[in-house]
């Protein structure tokens, strides 16, 4: 059944990515961070992709997204997503940095 509601805009799937920042992987929470990252990654993933102004104008966090997903290899199980969890956590900062570089696009 498609869904009826609009795809989520860019500035709120960074800002989910955003709240993730100040987080990291320490014992009892490990887990629930990485999987996190690695949902918000995908959330803004989308809505680059579903944006008006179309995939190729968010080229670079698309490209990242998708070499993380290579790298992953289909596998976010927390082990795999802690046996790439530089990769995964510089994905998040490269991304972020970028956006910071492009506020025209979530604000």
């Amino acid at each position: 059944m498609p869904s009826d509601l609009p795809p989520e805009k860019v500035r709120d799937a960074f800002a989910g990515l955003q709240a993730t920042l100040n987080d990291s992987c320490t014992p009892g929470n490990c887990e629930y961070f990485l999987g996190r990252v690695y949902d918000e990654l995908h959330r803004l993933d989308k809505a680059m992709k579903a944006d008006p102004k179309g995939p190729g104008h968010f080229p670079e966090p698309i490209a990242l997204v998708r070499k993380l997903d290579v790298e992953l290899g289909g596998d976010r199980s927390f082990e795999n997503l802690k046996k790439h969890q530089k990769t995964l956590i510089g994905t998040r900062d490269k991304i972020n940095t970028w956006m910071q570089g492009h506020p025209d696009d979530y604000r």
